[in-house]
């Protein structure tokens, strides 16, 4: 019943607080006076009485007192109260003091004694603040006292922790009790904030348990990703729902609503703690900088662009051959306030004459290239393009970049270039090799050797389109069934900002031909992947939703790998970073061997011929799954 009380209004506010003004001055003349009325002037009462009014009633109108809702008040409410009355405390005292120097002029003299003034300082706030928080503790008690409530337990006794508890509490519609504050702090423990008592997190279970928790809300914005994977599986475990406070960079005005918290979400699970970049050796090379960032419509070159924007480069191209999303790019770049000059550039890298034209108008001193195809099935049936987009597209741009002296040539890789079994990780081996060759010819001749080729290597990246996340939740949101190609399948991930900031970092720190290979952490079970996120959906796996095992798909590998057997890894400065040391590739005949394949695959005739070329030039790739498998025997 009490959710539909109407909230009372502001003039109404005001009068209140106009009457608990005229009870305190009335009241500081008692006190003043022993606790008795005798020997009061209430002639001289009240007129004091009205003038207090008048002024108070100005003061409150200034400071908008009246504008807040009454069971919400919170300390800045309580703040504005003290510094109005503070002020027409203040202003009785001026027209006091002008009253007394004036005495002899005026009839009726205006006089204030001070004590009175101090007292009635005192109890007007008092009343004020009083009745305000009254009225919040009769809705508090209320809310408390609902019988169908849930019980929450608030993981996270800081600043957002606290805020989700006010956030709660304000939201009568949010219907919960919270039971108990859980931090890693041991010294936090037993302490109690606005009622609620503070545990440490070792004592999670038996929290809840004791306390029958429906909801456990993550509040703790510096959690670590293995201590989030903890809490998780615990609830999962226990039934209970699990929630999560949004980013602060997320929240409105600073602030956020019970309608912002969510449940967790599978991406949150499998993020890593936070990387450290060295901001300021890339700002001194970025900054003021003509950039080009190639695929920069898609997942990873959008993020890139974006991460590129804080170390204000001079203009950054963005070349994309899709029309429609190098639009959407730029409608959401045009929110971002950034000295940086912002082009678009609509043109398939495999277009020489377009992409000269590009490095001829806007000569880029950085390159970034994640341009791709990259999904593996679709590539298996289209080699042609697949050669001709990502090696012939790389070398075209790496030929460039050599050609105008671009700085640095940083190229976006994959796992799946490592020990190929299909044909998109060939024809990106094929260009890690081509951009390597460039590097050491150019390096062999000490003159030409001012274009600096990287090369970042990295797994699957969460959110990407055609992640296997989210196609798992389009699965489970239909009713499943959740498709999986084979049990023992197991994948690494990273989130897409992860890979931008260590293709960024990776880019900064390459003296050139280096292979840079990013920790990817735990290799992890699609299986078990499928499972919990059906749990996160409150699911039951093999009831609810079933999960059903269709086959490897051609090209498709059980297992992915970083780097090759013959590659020995180095140590970084950074500990998410290392280089894969690669033999020096054979540089004799490599431009004849490149122009024949691009020749084979701009031709079309025979795509045997085109694949067994790549094996050739890639001799590690070994088809699985694939009509080429006979050229392996």
């Amino acid at each position: 019943m009490f959710k539909n009380l109407n909230i009372i209004p502001r003039w109404v506010v005001f009068l209140i607080d106009l009457l608990g003004c005229y009870f305190a001055f009335i009241f500081a003349h008692f006190v003043k006076n022993n606790l008795s009325f005798q020997g009061i002037d209430l002639h001289t009462l009240s007129g004091n009485i009205l003038i207090l009014l008048f002024v108070q009633a100005l003061v409150f109108v200034a400071f908008k007192t009246y504008d807040g809702i009454i069971r919400y008040t919170g300390f800045q409410d309580a703040l504005k109260v003290g510094y109005s009355v503070v002020a027409g405390t203040a202003l009785l005292f001026i027209l006091s003091l002008f009253g007394t120097l004036l005495r002899n002029r005026l009839s009726h003299p205006i006089y204030f004694s001070a004590v009175i003034l101090i007292i009635n300082l005192l109890f007007t706030i008092l009343f004020l603040v009083g009745y305000r928080l009254l009225v919040k503790i009769f809705f508090s008690y209320l809310q408390y006292h609902k019988l169908d409530r849930k019980n929450v337990v608030i993981y996270g006794a800081g600043d957002a922790g606290f805020a989700t508890k006010r956030v709660l509490e304000h939201d009568y519609s949010s219907n919960v009790n919270v039971a108990a504050f859980i931090d890693d702090d041991f010294r936090k423990g037993g302490k109690v904030v606005d009622g609620v008592r503070i545990y440490h997190s070792k004592d999670l279970e038996e929290i809840c348990t004791a306390s029958k928790v429906d909801e456990i809300i993550i509040a703790d914005l510096t959690v670590t990703a293995a201590k989030r994977n903890e809490v998780v599986d615990f609830c999962l475990d226990n039934n209970i729902t699990v929630l999560n406070v949004p980013p602060i960079d997320t929240w409105i005005n600073g602030q956020f609503s019970s309608r912002q918290l969510r449940t967790i979400e599978i991406e949150n699970l499998l993020e890593r703690d936070a990387i450290q970049l060295s901001n300021e050796e890339l700002g001194s090379q970025l900054k003021g900088r003509r950039i080009l960032v190639t695929g920069a419509a898609g997942s990873i070159g959008s993020e890139i662009v974006k991460q590129l924007l804080r170390y204000q480069p001079q203009l950054i191209v963005l070349c994309d051959q899709a029309e429609t999303p190098l639009h959407q790019l730029e409608l959401d770049l045009a929110h971002i306030k950034t000295p940086t000059r912002l082009i678009s550039f609509l043109c398939d890298i495999t277009n020489e004459v377009r992409m000269k034209e590009l490095f001829k108008r806007y000569q880029p001193e950085y390159v970034y290239h994640a341009a791709a195809y990259k999904h593996v099935p679709m590539m298996e049936i289209s080699a042609a393009e697949a050669v001709m987009n990502n090696t012939m597209g790389t070398k075209i741009l790496a030929d460039l970049s050599l050609q105008y002296t671009v700085k640095r040539f940083v190229f976006v890789s994959t796992d799946k270039a490592v020990n190929p079994t299909n044909i998109m990780g060939s024809s990106k081996r094929l260009a890690e090799v081509y951009i390597q060759y460039l590097h050491h010819i150019s390096f062999a001749n000490q003159a030409d050797f001012s274009t600096r080729f990287i090369i970042t290597r990295f797994g699957n990246v969460l959110g990407t389109n055609g992640s296997v996340v989210g196609i798992f939740k389009d699965q489970i949101e239909k009713g499943g069934p959740v498709t999986i190609t084979h049990p023992e399948i197991t994948r690494f991930f990273m989130t897409i900002p992860e890979a931008c900031q260590l293709v960024l970092e990776a880019g900064s720190m390459g003296k050139g031909g280096e292979i840079f290979v990013f920790d990817m952490g735990k290799s992890v079970s699609i299986v078990d992947l499928a499972n919990k996120m059906i749990r996160l959906y409150g699911l039951i796996p093999g009831k609810d939703i079933e999960i059903r095992f269709t086959g490897l798909r051609p090209g498709e590998k059980l297992y992915e790998e970083l780097w090759t057997g013959s590659e020995n890894l180095l140590a970084t400065h950074h500990e998410k970073i290392m280089i894969a040391s690669s033999v020096k590739p054979d540089s004799e005949n490599i431009l004849q061997s490149f122009d024949t394949l691009i020749s084979l695959a701009k031709n079309g005739v025979n795509e045997m011929l085109l694949v067994a070329k790549m094996k050739e030039l890639v001799p590690e790739f070994v088809s699985n799954n694939s009509v080429f498998e006979k050229l392996d025997n």
